[in-house]
């Protein structure tokens, strides 16, 4: 059975029709072309698929598009970015400790990084790491990822 919905997208509204079985991360990937959320497991287990859900952060692979018909959703791609380089201050973060190698997981991290600082979660390296556990990176870049995410925290420039 198709139904539409409507979806706030990285600040633009969008109407869709979509299957109810239909995935939150399929409809952003196939239905409106937004691809910076990555299908990786397809099971939730990875986190590639990570956005932020009017605020609070979901594995959009497990999550049906149909329960967040009116949702605010925000992926790497809409988070809010400085004038000066055009990134989000997390995002350049992680460009400064290189927090990052292959890509393929950096906007699921980058989107629960921020977050992992908006729910408090980003005290020391530690609690990042618990607070981003269901984030995986086969390339082994936690350590880099714990200091981006601190080093952000700690300058406090986050929107």
């Amino acid at each position: 059975m198709d139904v539409e919905i409507s979806l706030r997208v990285d600040g633009l509204e969008h109407r869709v029709l979509v299957d109810t079985r239909t995935t939150l991360l399929d409809t952003l990937r196939e239905r409106l072309g937004v691809t910076s959320a990555k299908k990786g497991c397809d099971h939730g287990q990875c986190g590639a698929c990570t956005v932020l859900v009017d605020g609070r952060r979901l594995n959009s692979c497990l999550a049906l598009a149909v329960a967040h018909d009116g949702a605010e959703i925000v992926t790497a791609a809409g988070l809010e970015a400085t004038p000066a380089d055009g990134l989000h201050p997390l995002q350049r973060a992680f460009i400064e400790h290189d927090a990052f190698q292959c890509g393929y997981c950096t906007p699921g991290q980058v989107v629960s990084a921020v977050a992992c600082i908006h729910e408090g979660h980003a005290s020391d390296a530690a609690t990042v790491h618990e607070w981003m556990s269901g984030n995986l990176c086969r390339c082994a870049a936690y350590p880099q990822i714990a200091a981006a995410v601190l080093d952000a925290a700690k300058k406090g420039d986050l929107a």
